[in-house]
């Protein structure tokens, strides 16, 4: 669901755990309950809970009296749903995908200090690596191969994983990925794999290990000087290595000339890069990932004698970042962009509560139809004002495959919909109602 992005710097072996523990703190110290949630980013029922007038345990206690049939029905559902998801994501897992940042969140320094880095920085890796404390996902953004930074960028690389492979044994951490930002031409991409090349060749790794991800965030990334899109060059120039592409909301943004204030996920210039990707590397398998809110939850006021005045302005701060962050996340998911950067563990609660509250307000719909769907062996038909093709059909398949993908609904949710989970990680409508005829 997202990628977290800190400085080269700061890493720790334990960072992801401290990263849990104050998105912990955030969420507990500004939304304490489910009814305060629901109403802070304004979800699907929250606004009839006051009507109510029953405190949070007693709405909690009824709610939970309830079979599943009536807590659909009920107006507390969404927000009770996705509050405990949200904390059971955060207690277990809040941070899935880590960047060791040496570019934007590191910046520049002396070479000395930067080569230093490297190598702590990859120490710390291996001591994550042995004590199970890294992330599912975690890799390095080094410096752009511009005319100015591209021997800086390679020599970081290389301090980092020689040190890192050397101090391991010989091992990469699982799902490691270098990221190179700001491409705009497909040799800066060529370059790279030509320089994974000689690192596995001399670090004795297995060839095809270091795998890329690559920054859009360029006019050119988007445009050459041809008049046409150079993504599928970029994606062919990384022979199989490239397996990701992230969206770089502000240097794309500052490109297309828009003055900061307006330098928001939203606006249309990012709705057209956006587009403009997905058609150029539609069915390619590459990852696409949008980019990060940089409206801070982070009240202004800190320390243990805050006045009543001081916290409340505190809570409306986060509350309005929060809400931001949730609509931008919204946005991208709206634009079919499944992931997206964090840049802070405050930012995390609205992160889950964005893409959870995507998936389950349609939950019941979606398996309505997807069910009576196949059920009419995908003839077309009207379910309500909504009328089904095939195509939808394999819309709504994506939808589950998302939603499970993103641990919003369960494999037994999945179910309810008449199909095995194997029809549904076939991926193929067509598939399914072809396997279903024989």
């Amino acid at each position: 669901m997202h990628t977290v992005y800190g400085g080269a710097n700061l890493f720790k072996y334990n960072t992801t755990a401290g990263l849990a523990e104050k998105a912990l703190e955030a969420f507990h110290l500004y939304a304490p309950d489910f009814i305060r949630f629901g109403k802070i980013f304004q979800l699907q029922g929250s606004e009839k809970l006051d009507t109510l007038q029953q405190s949070a345990e007693q709405l909690k206690n009824d709610y939970e009296s309830l079979t599943a049939a009536q807590q659909r029905k009920h107006p507390a559902h969404l927000p009770y749903q996705i509050y405990h998801k949200v904390l059971q994501k955060l207690q277990t897992e809040a941070v899935e995908d880590f960047r060791i940042d040496f570019e934007d969140g590191y910046g520049n320094r002396s070479n000395e200090e930067e080569d230093q880095t490297a190598r702590d920085a990859a120490i710390e890796c291996v001591k994550g690596m042995q004590r199970g404390t890294l992330p599912p996902f975690i890799g390095i953004r080094i410096k752009p191969f511009s005319e100015e930074m591209k021997e800086r960028g390679l020599r970081t690389l290389d301090i980092f994983v020689s040190t890192l492979v050397g101090a391991s044994e010989g091992r990469l951490p699982n799902n490691f990925i270098v990221m190179l930002p700001k491409v705009t031409i497909p040799e800066q991409v060529s370059t790279l794999v030509s320089f994974f090349e000689i690192l596995e060749t001399e670090l004795g790794l297995e060839s095809g290990a270091l795998k890329m991800e690559m920054m859009v965030e360029t006019t050119q990334s988007i445009m050459d000087d041809e008049g046409t899109n150079p993504l599928m060059r970029f994606i062919r120039a990384g022979k199989g290595r490239l397996i990701a592409t992230h969206f770089g909301t502000y240097d794309y943004t500052a490109s297309c000339g828009i003055t900061a204030k307006y330098q928001e996920m939203n606006h249309p210039v990012c709705d057209f890069a956006h587009h403009v990707t997905k058609v150029a590397l539609a069915h390619t398998g590459i990852w696409l990932s949008d980019g990060a809110t940089n409206t801070m939850p982070i009240g202004p006021h800190r320390g243990d004698n805050l006045t009543t005045s001081q916290l409340e302005e505190n809570r409306d701060i986060v509350h309005r970042a929060w809400k931001k962050g949730y609509d931008h996340i919204r946005h991208s998911l709206w634009n079919g962009f499944y992931q997206g950067w964090d840049l802070n563990p405050a930012q995390l609660p609205m992160r889950y509560t964005a893409v959870y509250a995507f998936f389950l307000e349609s939950y019941d719909d979606a398996v309505e139809r997807l069910k009576t769907f196949v059920e009419k062996a995908a003839r077309a038909t009207l379910i309500g004002d909504v009328f089904d093709d095939a195509a939808t059909g394999q819309g709504l398949l994506n939808y589950f495959l998302r939603a499970l993908n993103s641990g919003a609904i369960t494999e037994a949710e999945v179910l309810k919909t008449g199909l095995t989970l194997d029809e549904i990680r076939s991926r193929s409508f067509k598939k399914i109602l072809e396997n279903r005829k024989i």
